[in-house]
């Protein structure tokens, strides 16, 4: 990859990236409060542990692409034990940080080749596609709890049942 089609790839890949972490926390912000550790079977993570993996999942992303490297997630132990309306706080302040130092970055930082774990090699702007695709396969896990544990399933891609598309919804 040049550096022109990475600064090209970035720039193309922000406003989706951007949307998606809206997408995100309107699940996380629908999860009803009394039920953070409801799971629908006990070998699944609860509705608190998933939405703590997607959380710090997207940010520890989005700080291996800026950072060049993708180590241990120290973010982990920090939200432990989170309600899930912390979990949405934290996620708003951190993902904001991160995605503006990797919006920073300069053209040969996007180039730069990040190991991923030594399975794998590609040029840093490249893992905003398993940013999008991780936290989408969590997402829509999360989404699926929301209804059977009480909540409302907002509008993702379009209307739910709860969340009907409207005109003004398009538009706003």
């Amino acid at each position: 990859m040049t550096p022109e089609q990475a600064r090209f790839f970035l720039t193309t890949f922000l406003p989706v990236i951007e949307e998606e972490h809206r997408a995100t926390a309107k699940v996380i912000n629908s999860i009803p409060q009394e039920h953070c550790d409801w799971k629908p079977d006990e070998k699944a993570r609860s509705a608190s542990e998933l939405a703590g993996h997607i959380v710090s999942s997207e940010v520890w992303f989005l700080d291996g692409i800026a950072s060049g490297e993708f180590g241990d997630s120290s973010d982990k132990a920090e939200l432990a034990g989170k309600s899930c309306a912390e979990l949405a706080s934290w996620y708003s302040a951190a993902y904001e940080k991160e995605l503006e130092r990797v919006k920073a970055l300069s053209d040969a930082d996007l180039v730069r080749d990040v190991s991923f774990f030594g399975m794998e090699s590609h040029s840093a702007v490249y893992y905003l596609t398993y940013l999008l695709l991780h936290t989408a396969h969590h997402r829509g896990q999360l989404a699926a709890y929301l209804r059977p544990m009480g909540g409302k399933v907002p509008s993702i891609y379009g209307g739910s049942a709860d969340e009907p598309f409207t005109g003004e919804a398009a538009a706003g």
